[in-house]
This record gives C-alpha cells, sequence and structure tokens, in this order.
C-alpha cells in the first residue's frame, strides 16, 4: 500500500473553554460556585467584590487578611485608649462584698466596646460531631467506678450502635475480656451494663427494645398504670407491635380506656436513645430564586444575596496599555479576559436560571395556589421545548437548585414528575396522587385504617386510574407503614 497525502474538508462540533466553563457552572449548586468565585477571585487579579455590595456578602480570606494588616494602628491606638479608661476607673481599696464584675471589665465587654464581632464560639461549630460514644465516655470520666469496672464500661460502650443498642450480648464482651481480666463473672459486665444504662439518653446500652423500654419506665414509677405497664412491655410487647389491640385487652385484663393511657405511657418512651445524639452534620440550603405573589401575579426573583458580587478591576484593566513589559501587557490581557468570560457566564447562569425558574412556576400555578393535590404532570422535555433549550441543559439547571416558596424550600427537580392517566382522559400527577394518599391516611378511622386496595377503590371512584401495587410505592415512597401497623387506639 503506497502512502499519500489528502486534504478534506468538514465540519465538527467542539466544546470552546469558555463553553466548558459556562456548562460547569451552571450544574453547581449555590454553595459550590460561592467557593468558586472565591477561588477565582484569589486567582484572577483583573476580578474583584463590588465594593458597593461587599457589605453584604462573605469577602474571602485573603481580602479581610490584607484588610486587617493595612490599619494595624488604629487597632492599636483604639486597644490602648479602652485600656486606660478601664484601668484609670479602678479603685485603690474594694469592698469586701463586691463582685468581680462591678470592678473589673471582662474581656466580652471590651470586645463589644471595641464594636468587634468575634467568633467566640468558632471551636465548637467548627468541630467534629459528638457520637454517641463520645458522649457516653464523658459521663464516664465524670463517674466513681473502679479501674476493673471502668474497663468493662469502656468495652461496653465501643460495642454501642448509633441507635443505642448493643452490636453484641453481655456475654460475648465476657468472652472478649476474659483474657484481660482474671475471674471475670457475667454478673459483673452485668452490673457495669445497667449503670450505663442510666447514663443519657436512658436506655443506651441496652440489649433489645424491652430492656430498653423498661429502664426508662423507671422514671414512671409513681404513676398509677406502672405496673400494668411494666406488664405489658415485660410479657406482651409483640403484641402490641403487631396492633392486636383486641387480644392485649384479654391478655391485660385492661379495659378500653386503661389500655389508652399504657399506650400513651409507652408512646412517650424513645425506642431509639441514640438517635437524641445526632452525629451527621447539617446540611444548609440556600434558595437561588423565591416566587412570591404580588397584585394577584405569581413573580420569580433571583436570590442575589448569596452570590458575591463582583466585578472587573479598572486600575489593573487600565495597566494593560501602560505595562513596561510585553509580558505584563500579556498576562494582564489574558486574566482580563478570563475574567470577563467568568462574569458573562455567571450571568448567562443566572439568565438560564431565572428562565426555566420562570417557566415552572407558569406551569404549576395550581401548585401555589391550591396544594401538591393540584401538582401537574410535567418532565424534562416540556420545559425544554418551551424556553428553547436542550434536556441535559434543564437537568443541569434543576439539579441542586431551589425555589423558596410561601410552602417552604423545594428543589426544582421536585416540580417534575410522571403522571397517570384518569377516567376522563387526562392526566394526573404521580405527585398529587401521593398527595392525595397521605390526605387520606391522616383522615382514615383509628381502629380500621384504609388498605392499599380500599386507597385505590377510593382514587379510582374520583377519576384516578391506579393499582394496588402503584398505591403500595407510593406509601413506601413516603414512609407511611401498611394498614395493620397503622391501627391505633387514639
Amino acid at each position: 500500500m503506497k502512502q499519500s497525502l489528502q486534504l478534506k474538508l468538514g465540519q465538527q462540533l467542539t466544546m470552546t473553554p469558555q463553553l466548558q466553563q459556562a456548562i460547569r457552572l451552571l450544574q453547581l449548586s449555590t454553595l459550590d460556585l460561592k467557593q468558586e468565585i472565591h477561588e477565582f477571585l484569589e486567582s484572577n487579579p483583573l476580578l474583584e467584590l463590588d465594593d458597593d455590595e461587599q457589605g453584604q456578602v462573605e469577602a474571602p480570606a485573603s481580602i479581610e487578611s490584607k484588610s486587617t494588616a493595612e490599619t494595624p494602628d488604629i487597632n492599636t491606638s483604639e486597644e490602648a485608649r479602652v485600656e486606660s479608661e478601664w484601668t484609670e476607673s479602678i479603685p485603690e481599696e474594694l469592698s469586701i462584698d463586691s463582685n468581680w464584675d462591678d470592678t473589673y471589665q471582662s474581656s466580652a465587654a471590651i470586645s463589644d466596646n471595641n464594636n468587634y464581632e468575634g467568633d467566640s464560639d468558632f471551636e465548637s461549630r467548627n468541630a467534629p460531631a459528638e457520637s454517641i460514644q463520645d458522649h457516653l465516655i464523658w459521663q464516664l470520666n465524670l463517674t466513681h467506678m473502679s479501674d476493673r469496672d471502668i474497663e468493662i464500661a469502656y468495652a461496653i460502650i465501643e460495642c454501642v450502635q448509633p441507635d443505642g443498642y448493643l452490636s453484641i450480648t453481655p456475654n460475648d464482651i465476657c468472652e472478649s475480656l476474659s483474657t484481660e481480666l482474671e475471674e471475670l463473672e457475667i454478673e459483673e459486665v452485668m452490673a457495669v451494663q445497667h449503670r450505663l444504662q442510666r447514663f443519657d439518653p436512658i436506655g443506651v446500652c441496652s440489649t433489645d427494645l424491652r430492656d430498653c423500654l423498661l429502664v426508662q419506665l423507671e422514671a414512671f414509677q409513681n404513676h398509677p398504670l406502672y405496673k400494668s405497664t411494666h406488664n405489658l412491655i415485660d410479657n406482651y410487647l409483640p403484641l402490641l407491635g403487631s396492633r392486636d389491640f383486641a387480644q392485649l385487652s384479654r391478655k391485660t385484663k385492661l379495659k378500653d380506656e386503661a389500655l389508652k393511657e399504657v399506650v400513651c405511657l409507652i408512646q412517650q418512651l424513645n425506642p431509639r436513645p441514640g438517635s437524641v445524639i445526632d452525629a451527621d452534620d447539617t446540611d444548609y440550603v440556600i434558595p437561588d430564586v423565591s416566587v412570591k405573589k404580588r397584585n394577584g401575579s405569581w413573580q420569580v426573583e433571583l436570590n442575589n444575596d448569596a452570590l458575591p458580587p463582583v466585578k472587573i478591576n479598572e486600575t489593573y484593566s487600565a495597566m494593560a496599555s501602560t505595562a513596561s513589559t510585553p509580558e505584563d501587557a500579556s498576562y494582564i490581557k489574558t486574566s482580563l479576559q478570563e475574567a470577563k468570560w467568568f462574569m458573562k457566564s455567571l450571568q448567562s447562569r443566572n439568565e438560564t436560571l431565572l428562565k426555566v425558574a420562570s417557566c415552572i412556576v407558569s406551569r404549576q400555578i395550581d401548585f401555589f395556589e391550591l396544594g401538591e393535590e393540584a401538582m401537574k404532570p410535567m418532565v424534562l422535555h416540556d420545559v425544554a421545548e418551551e424556553v428553547g433549550m436542550h434536556e441535559s441543559t434543564i437537568s443541569r439547571v434543576t439539579t441542586q437548585k431551589y425555589i423558596h416558596t410561601p410552602k417552604g424550600i423545594f428543589e426544582l427537580k421536585y416540580f417534575f414528575s410522571s403522571h397517570v392517566n384518569t377516567a376522563s382522559g387526562g392526566e394526573c400527577s404521580s405527585t398529587a396522587i401521593r398527595a392525595m394518599i397521605k390526605k387520606l391516611v391522616t383522615d382514615e378511622p383509628a381502629k380500621k385504617p384504609l388498605s392499599d386496595n380500599k386507597l385505590a377503590t377510593i382514587l379510582a371512584d374520583q377519576g384516578i386510574q391506579v393499582a394496588r401495587r402503584t398505591v403500595a410505592k407510593y406509601r413506601e415512597a413516603m414512609n407511611i407503614p401498611p394498614s395493620n401497623e397503622r391501627k391505633r387506639l387514639i
């Protein structure tokens, strides 16, 4: 085969770096975009925070440090003035009954006089979340125990799960410690476990639900139905779990009114004591847009306070024509071009987000007026066709973007749902069906809750054709237990 050179003309779609940057900014959440802006401010000197709006946003650490370093004399003189004022006010002789705060000014008061807003609880807010083991060890260090019991207590605490229960039995703990502690008996482990069960939260370090509830019930020993409640938990807890109140009444020989009070008393106990100590970090949501009703119409607005406002540094941009060397001029021009493209990408992101949010609100007016039951079915293709964009762009815009409404804060993805056919030939949103199921379950009889088949029949009477399996799927998605577990006396 002979080698040769050929020329071809063709068209090809390529993504420029500017387009890639715009797409990446479009899919970032507000918190991630805020971090991206701060990183760009630190790397590009041609972009800076807008001075007119800088007081409303959090400035980068580098800018704050720079402003602090430029004014050391003012802070030093202010501290010296304040120190001289409160030092001169100290009398030479103090009365015996005087308090320290009556004479000496605390550091917190000095900070207030200086108008200094210090982060006094910085460590508490930035420290890792406390686990159930940390909480129990803190109490153990304040409890008087022998060294032998403390070693047993540490072994028990290490086996505590996040819900507060032990992952292994006391017998297993005794066997694991038998090599370290001589002549260790199961009674010693049980005795230490009983002491730990009285720690906060009460009932922690229990082996099962029955043991946990009985420990918590000790706080109600003066209750007139304490013995009946203790008997029910100790012997008939499975019947209570299955909601078999008729058999419970026969076994415990309690009438309906007394059984109601016993059940109410049990409901005051915590079946998962470890849940009180939440070790998960809190996730914060900043709405990107907001919708309000003004003069009879719904208006969509961008949340301008969510992101720091930026602008081009005029001083540095003017140096492009007066730079001493070609390298400096080239660097300034390149940075200026990158800053302009970054601002253009931010503006394009805001315009796209506002356009998509306005389209969603206009198609879901009934939701804002009437509630979830009036939600209309809507998919990405519907919005993409109306705003003239691709479905992938709509997906990027609505992912991790939130809207603040009079009914709460929702992700834009929340307003997209599939549909179910109705008897009249129309369509009903799956979100609306879930809201109807939730309302029917809320209003159902306490002693005879509605089954999935009955819920499907009621929805069919309203013209919504939905199968029993679909009702069960929607019910489980809303964490609603089945009918046999929803039965209650009250």
